[in-house]
């Protein structure tokens, strides 16, 4: 059975518009109706017109708006905010949304995230569980930070780029408000995700 999801995105580049656009409709399992925002000027109006499901937006847009004040402003409440990322952001300027997207992402992890924020939707889920937070591939990164393997070797390792490594890591950081390796090893090894035999000695 399809979810239906209404989602809008706010983004000055229409390449990139269109791009996340056709990336989106082509997602296996989701029905989805897309809507476009270019500018600010426009922003508040056309959500209040399509009451979305999700809001995929350039951080750069709302301005002096935080994402609690737009929803409210919007009258879109239990609209779900996906910061849509060139680059590695400041934890100040996402910290609220409820969750994040790089250009450089995958179709399978757009997906698993778009999934997820409409289950907790759904659900009416807390922040409680956070290991239920970190999708697949993030649990995957943490598995090997703590095994020791620099950014390089992990972007080598998972296939991905070293940009998108360091995203991943700093979106995991935000989530489980951890900021050390020994912090994330703890959350590896109680969350089961290592054993004890596979974390390596730290690196001279």
């Amino acid at each position: 059975m399809s979810t239906n999801l209404k989602i809008v995105i706010a983004e000055p580049s229409a390449i990139v518009r269109y791009g996340l656009e056709t990336m989106l409709k082509r997602l296996p399992g989701l029905r989805i109706q897309v809507s476009e925002i270019a500018t600010i000027e426009s922003l508040t109006e056309d959500l209040r017109a399509h009451q979305p499901d999700v809001l995929i937006i350039n951080p750069s847009i709302p301005g002096y708006f935080t994402i609690p004040h737009l929803k409210e402003m919007t009258g879109c409440p239990d609209m779900k905010c996906l910061a849509l990322l060139y680059s590695v952001a400041e934890h100040a300027v996402i910290r609220y949304y409820d969750d994040q997207i790089s250009i450089f992402d995958s179709a399978d992890e757009m997906k698993l995230k778009l999934e997820r924020l409409h289950a907790k939707g759904k659900d009416g889920e807390g922040d409680g569980d956070e290991q239920q937070t970190l999708s697949t591939r993030e649990k995957e990164i943490v598995v090997c930070v703590v095994k020791g393997m620099t950014n390089r070797e992990i972007a080598d390792r998972l296939f991905l780029s070293t940009h998108t490594v360091i995203t991943h890591r700093r979106n995991i950081a935000r989530k489980l408000q951890v900021h050390s390796a020994s912090a994330l090893t703890v959350y590896a090894i109680v969350n089961k995700l290592v054993e004890l035999s596979d974390i390596q000695k730290p690196r001279e």
